[in-house]
C-alpha cells in the first residue's frame, strides 16, 4: 500500500542528514520512477543485483572511496520503502519528486535541498537502476571530468551487438572539420546532442542532419548516424554553477508534459557552456534495466565477475549456479594473500550470505544455504540441501573437522566443538536465552531435534528430541559411553488425542 504524503515527509525528515558544505562534490540519484516494463508491485529501485537493491548499489559506489561526498536521493513511487533500505546515512538527504515529471523536473527536485550560498562545486546525477556501476568507474568519470574542463559531461556507452538492435539515442560530437572543410579546433569532439533512435529512423535518406555549433555547420548522414555506437548512459557531470543557471529554464512544452535532462545539452552549447561525454573502461557498467530478461542479464554479469575473481583462489562447482556475497569474496582474496592454499571447494548452488567467516579446508556440498554469524573451523563439511544460519546478532561456531551430512538444519546461537558429527535428519536451534553446547567427538543421527541444549564430549544420540537439557557424559563399567536412543519428553495435550475406531 502506497503511504500518505505525511508518512513520506515524515520518513523523509527522519532518515535525512546534512549536507557538507565543506565537500565541493554532490551525487544526485533518480530513484522516484516505479518501472511500469518491471511488472512488479515492488519499486524497481529495490530489485536486487546480487543481493543488492540496486539504488543502494549506486549509493554505495558513489561514496566508496569518497567519504566526503554528499548525496541526494531523490524518491516518488514507494518512496518510504527505498528511503528506509537505505536507511539514514552522514551526508546524505532525500528528495521527494510527488509527480513524476521527468529527469530534469527531479533534478529540480533535488536542488532544492542545496543552498546555493554554499555549495559551489561539481554535480553527478546517476539513475538508481544502475546497479553494475562501480566506485572505480565513477572516480574515472569524475577525473575525466575534471581534465577535460568541460562545463557539463555525459557517461556514453558503447553499443556492440548489430547496429540494427541499437534503439539507444546516438550522441552527436563535433567533427574534425566543418562543411567548409575548417578544421574544428578545440571544439572537435564536443557534445551537440543526443538524437533519439526514432528521430533518426524519420530522417530523409539523401538529406544530411544539419547542426550548427559555435558558428560553424556541420552535416550527418542518415546513414552515419544509424551507425553511431555511441550512446547516452544517464550519468551526467555538471559544474554547479551553470547547472543552477539553466536547470529551471528547461520546458515541459512536449508531448509528454516531462522535463528532460538531455535538454541540458542545448542549454549548455547555447549559453557557450562546453559539453563533453566519456565512455567507462569496463563497457557493462552503464547498463541499466527495464524489464526483468534486462535484470537477470545484469545479475549474471555480477555472477561472471565474481567467478573470474575467484576461479584461481578456490574451486567453484557451477560458474553458472552460486552465491558467495561480495564481503565474503573480499574475504576470500584476502585469505589468498597469505600465501597458505584455501582449499575450499563451493558446490553447485551453494548460498554463501552476508555475515559468514570461512576457513581452510572447508567443502560446502551442492546447494547448502549458509548465512549469517557463521564462524568455520579448519576441516568443516557442510552436506548437500543443509541449511545453517543465525538470527541478527548471533553467532555460530563450527570447529574444526566438524562434519554436517544433508538436509540439516541448524539455527542460531550454537556451538559445535571439534570433530562434531551431524548425520541426516536432524534439526538444531539455539537462542539467546537457551544456546546450543556440544563438545568434541558427538555424533547425533537418525531424526533428531535439538533446542537449547548443553552436550558433553563423546555423547551419541539418535532418534531424539532434547529440549533445554543438560546431557551428560556418563561411562560405562565397560568404558563405553552410555548412548542416548529414542529420547522423547512427555507429551503435553495428550488429552485432546484419542484412537479412531475404523467402525467409524
Amino acid at each position: 500500500m502506497e503511504k500518505t504524503r505525511e508518512q513520506i515527509t515524515g520518513t523523509l525528515e527522519e532518515l535525512s542528514a546534512n549536507i557538507d558544505y565543506n565537500s565541493k562534490e554532490v551525487a544526485i540519484i533518480l530513484a522516484a520512477g516505479h518501472g511500469k516494463r518491471i511488472k512488479s508491485h515492488k519499486s524497481k529501485m529495490l530489485h536486487s543485483i546480487w543481493g543488492v537493491p540496486t539504488v543502494e548499489r549506486v549509493y554505495n559506489s558513489c561514496t566508496m572511496g569518497n567519504n566526503s561526498m554528499n548525496t541526494i536521493i531523490v524518491v516518488g513511487i514507494k518512496a518510504v520503502d527505498v528511503m528506509k533500505v537505505i536507511g539514514k546515512r552522514e551526508r546524505n538527504v532525500f528528495a521527494y519528486q510527488e509527480v513524476q515529471k521527468g529527469t530534469g523536473h527531479a533534478v529540480q527536485v533535488a536542488l532544492e535541498k542545496l543552498d546555493a550560498g554554499k555549495f559551489d562545486g561539481v554535480v553527478y546525477v546517476l539513475p538508481g537502476d544502475m546497479g553494475l556501476i562501480d566506485p572505480e568507474s565513477i572516480q574515472e568519470f569524475k577525473r575525466n571530468f575534471i581534465n577535460s574542463g568541460n562545463d557539463m559531461m555525459v557517461l556514453t556507452g558503447i553499443f556492440d551487438g548489430p547496429v540494427a538492435q541499437n534503439n539507444y539515442g546516438r550522441i552527436i560530437r563535433v567533427k574534425d572539420k566543418d562543411v567548409k572543410g575548417k578544421n574544428s579546433g578545440a571544439d572537435e569532439g564536443k557534445v551537440i546532442e543526443i538524437m533519439e533512435h526514432k528521430d533518426i529512423l524519420a530522417l530523409a535518406e539523401n538529406e544530411p542532419y544539419e547542426l550548427e555549433y559555435n558558428g560553424k555547420t556541420y552535416h550527418y548522414s542518415k546513414s552515419e548516424l544509424l551507425e553511431n555506437r555511441e550512446y547516452n548512459s544517464g550519468v551526467y557531470a555538471f559544474k554547479f554553477r551553470y547547472l543552477m543557471e539553466l536547470i529551471f529554464t528547461l520546458s515541459s512544452d512536449n508531448a509528454q508534459n516531462e522535463i528532460y535532462i538531455t535538454d541540458l545539452i542545448y542549454a549548455f552549447n547555447h549559453a557557450n557552456h562546453s559539453v563533453g561525454a566519456s565512455s567507462p573502461s569496463k563497457s557493462y557498467v552503464v547498463m541499466g534495466f527495464n524489464d526483468k530478461s534486462v535484470l537477470r542479464d545484469m545479475e549474471n554479469l555480477f555472477r561472471h565477475n565474481v567467478y573470474e575473481s575467484l576461479k584461481n583462489i578456490i574451486e567453484i562447482d557451477d560458474p553458472e549456479d552460486f552465491f558467495i556475497e561480495e564481503g565474503i569474496v573480499k574475504q576470500i582474496i584476502e585469505m589468498d594473500k597469505k600465501g597458505t592454499p584455501l582449499d575450499i571447494r563451493i558446490g553447485k548452488g551453494v548460498h554463501l550470505g552476508k555475515g559468514v567467516q570461512l576457513n581452510y579446508d572447508l567443502h560446502l556440498k551442492k546447494h547448502s544455504f549458509i548465512e549469517g554469524g557463521v564462524r568455520f573451523g579448519k576441516g568443516v563439511t557442510i552436506g548437500e540441501y543443509t541449511h545453517i544460519s543465525t538470527y541478527p546478532d548471533q553467532i555460530m561456531e563450527l570447529r574444526d573437522n566438524v562434519q554436517i551430512y544433508s538436509g540439516d538444519m541448524v539455527k542460531g546461537n550454537v556451538i559445535l566443538e571439534e570433530n562434531v558429527t551431524i548425520e541426516s535428519g536432524v534439526i538444531m536451534t539455539g537462542s539467546d536465552e537457551f544456546p546450543i553446547r556440544i563438545g568434541k567427538n558427538v555424533l547425533i543421527k537418525g531424526t533428531t531435534y535439538i533446542f537449547g541444549s548443553v552436550i558433553e564430549e563423546d555423547v551419541f544420540i539418535e532418534h531424539s528430541i532434547i529440549v533445554k537439557k543438560k546431557v551428560h557424559k556418563i561411562v560405562k563399567r565397560d568404558g563405553e559411553v552410555q548412548k542416548i536412543r529414542f529420547y522423547a519428553p512427555m507429551p503435553a495435550g495428550i488429552d485432546c488425542i484419542e484412537s479412531i475406531d475404523n467402525k467409524h
